[in-house]
């Protein structure tokens, strides 16, 4: 069985040579002629995008030229095998940025149009600020004004609102010299495509049952909630990282958190004093708003999700700062975010839990709605994160094996961006043993062992609950931990050899059918579902995810607070929350813990895990049973191997982890 579609594959191809020069093996045209540079074009191509006519000239904007850095392929190979020595900004910005004098060419350019612009210090961001109509004429471009449909999510997850943008509807240009410098131009459009993982109980459940078997804590006495409420602390328990926190709580450490909502002020403080009984005196925690910020927290633009970021990773290292890089939700902002994080290089880890699905970049691409060079960007932030040694983790996607039904609502295999870059750790989640009656006993949910979060378990007892067959409830509950196979790219070094990231099983429950045309892609927009699950047995290429699980699902999820939850009708405390969404940041929190114990940082995880994930004392617990009790609603474990694009290496034993990275 295939895992990609030739249409994915071939409109992906431009990000598989992203890091190679743009004008290389062409003969160089006149330094001063001018060249069409990689940026989001075309809006109007868009099904279902209604035009507004030309934007106004005076609209501000906020444009960013990511640089081409030198010798970027060689860092990345140094990156995959794994880094001895760790460079300043300064440092990296001498081997690895792009030169001073193309930097003056671009700003003393820009400048001539009366745009005015920044150079982050390690010289692979020059963010500009102007009119649309100044850029227009710098880039030799032309914006109009549209409205783009949105979408709703499914199964509680968050979906993306209809929206009125700005949008180049020509290729940016620039004249060559300065062009060959530039790996993308962003910010053209404003357009705001990311979501939070962050996902909900189910709505049944929630209705229905009462579940049992939780960790102990005192979270129901203490809110009168009747769903989950998980604590850090019951992280920390479960995963081994009592005995680290026992000796250190993080001090000399920050966390650095890249959201695109606005924090909720005084809601970590809030939750770590009265909630997770763990105190934030002597910590700082620090707003860096890029890009201008996000505006205003609310729950409708996902402030409870950067509320979760903070407050689950500043609970597990009580003792370290927190820095919240809080962007708009646009391209740019989103990768500049990185970028500041890299720059001021402060923190010594760094998350995030926002996505999209690798088929809706390529979509979006095709289409001319993206700039070609989109994650070439993020590979480079991510680059001089790991070469600085800050480690970086990225959650893996909420909607199992098949990531773009939830965004491009296409039923191909596909996993989640930014997440599948072989340069950050990508964090994927799990179902913790639990069980519920449904119905008063008409139905019953029973996970009797850790597993990979996949809710085709729910699929069952839900459609006994309701008289109806499990086709006609599996389409609206394709949650579960993302995994898979990225069609972008390749199996990084620390892959390679590792038993189980080429080759998977999977639970053949949704067959993807009906091909049609979406976004410039031939992709399948349906399903025939089989419900007896049968299994099938593939190879695969490309980079395999997740890294490492832990638990997500919202069925033996957390607690959330967030005073954003109010405006939207609710209250300020709930529980019933999961998502990889939480396992990025608890993996944050982790790493402060684990370099304060260390008493260095570790860096980039990657390359370090799976070394000792081959040893014969692992600190990782494989999740290896096949079949319809571990899946993610498709792929399951391998009997015998490291790894399963379900959980990937398993869940970590964070004790033995250390151990690991001391030796």
């Amino acid at each position: 069985m295939r895992i990609r579609t030739a249409a994915v594959l071939a409109g992906a191809a431009a990000l598989l040579c992203a890091m190679t020069p743009a004008f290389a093996g062409a003969s160089a045209p006149d330094p001063n002629s001018l060249v069409a540079v990689a940026g989001s074009l075309n809006v109007a191509a868009v099904p279902g995008v209604l035009p507004f006519g030309t934007t106004p000239d005076s609209t501000p904007e906020t444009v960013s030229f990511v640089l081409r850095g030198h010798n970027m392929n060689v860092l990345a190979d140094k990156v995959t095998k794994g880094l001895d020595n760790f460079l300043t900004v300064s440092q990296f910005a001498d081997q690895y940025g792009s030169s001073p004098d193309s930097i003056k060419d671009l700003q003393h350019y820009l400048t001539g149009f009366g745009i005015v612009s920044q150079v982050y210090p390690d010289r692979l961001v020059v963010v500009a600020s102007g009119t649309a109509g100044q850029f227009n004429a710098a880039l030799v471009t032309k914006q109009n004004t549209f409205w783009v449909p949105g979408f709703e999510g499914t199964a509680r997850q968050a979906g993306v609102k209809g929206q009125i943008v700005h949008g180049n509807v020509a290729p940016p240009q620039l004249p060559y010299r300065l062009a060959v410098n530039v790996q993308a131009i962003l910010g053209l459009t404003n357009y705001s495509p990311m979501t939070t993982n962050m996902a909900r109980s189910s709505a049944v459940v929630a209705k229905y049952a009462k579940p049992s078997g939780l960790a102990a804590n005192d979270c129901v006495a203490l809110t009168g909630l009747s769903s989950d409420c998980n604590l850090p602390s019951d992280f920390a328990a479960r995963y081994g990282l009592t005995s680290v926190a026992n000796r250190t709580n993080g001090a000399g450490q920050t966390i650095g958190i890249v959201t695109l909502a606005a924090l909720d002020p005084g809601a970590p403080q809030y939750f770590w004093n009265n909630i997770a009984n763990v105190s934030d005196t002597g910590r700082t925690v620090t707003v860096t708003n890029v890009d201008g910020g996000p505006g205003a927290p609310s729950e409708a633009a996902g402030s409870s999700e950067t509320d979760l970021d903070v407050e689950q990773s500043g609970a597990l290292a009580p003792g370290a700062n927190v820095v919240v890089y809080q962007a708009p939700n646009t391209d740019y902002g989103f990768v500049d975010a990185f970028f500041t994080a890299a720059s001021q290089n402060i923190a010594s880890s760094v998350s995030a839990s926002w996505g999209q699905s690798e088929t809706v970049v390529a979509a979006s691409v095709a289409s001319g709605f993206e700039s070609p060079n989109y994650l070439a960007a993020f590979d480079e932030a991510y680059l001089e994160l790991a070469a600085q040694g800050q480690s970086a983790f990225v959650s893996a996607g909420d909607a199992g094996a098949f990531d773009a039904s939830r965004d491009l609502q296409t039923t191909n295999l596909s996993v989640d961006t930014p997440s599948s870059s072989p340069y950050v750790t990508a964090a994927g989640g799990t179902t913790l043993p639990w069980s519920a009656t449904l119905g008063g006993g008409a139905a019953t949910v029973q996970v009797t062992s850790e597993r990979a979060w996949g809710w085709d378990y729910l699929w069952a007892p839900i459609a006994t609950l309701y008289g109806v067959t499990v086709p006609d409830v599996a389409p609206s509950f394709v949650v579960g931990g993302g995994g898979g196979f990225s069609s972008y790219y390749p199996a990084p070094s620390y892959q390679r050899g590792v038993s189980g990231t080429n080759v998977y099983n999977g639970v053949n429950y949704l067959q993807p059918t009906a091909v049609q045309n979406v976004y410039g892609l031939n992709l399948p927009t349906s399903w025939n579902i089989d419900p007896t699950g049968p299994v099938v047995s593939g190879t695969a290429t490309g980079r395999a995810m997740p890294d490492v699980s832990t638990n997500a699902d919202p069925e033996t999820g957390y607690l959330v607070y967030a005073p954003s939850f109010v405006g939207a009708g609710g209250t300020a405390l709930q529980g019933g929350y999961g998502g990889t969404s939480f396992v990025a940041p608890q993996l944050n929190g982790t790493a402060a813990l684990i370099d304060a114990a260390l008493g260095h940082r570790v860096g980039f995880w990657n390359p370090l895990m799976y070394r000792a994930a081959t040893k014969h004392d692992s600190p990782f617990t494989p999740l290896q049973q096949v079949g319809t009790s571990n899946d993610n609603v498709f792929y399951t474990g391998t009997p015998g191997a490291v790894f399963n694009p379900s959980t990937g290496l398993g869940t970590p034993n964070f004790a033995a982890l250390v151990r690991a990275f001391k030796n």
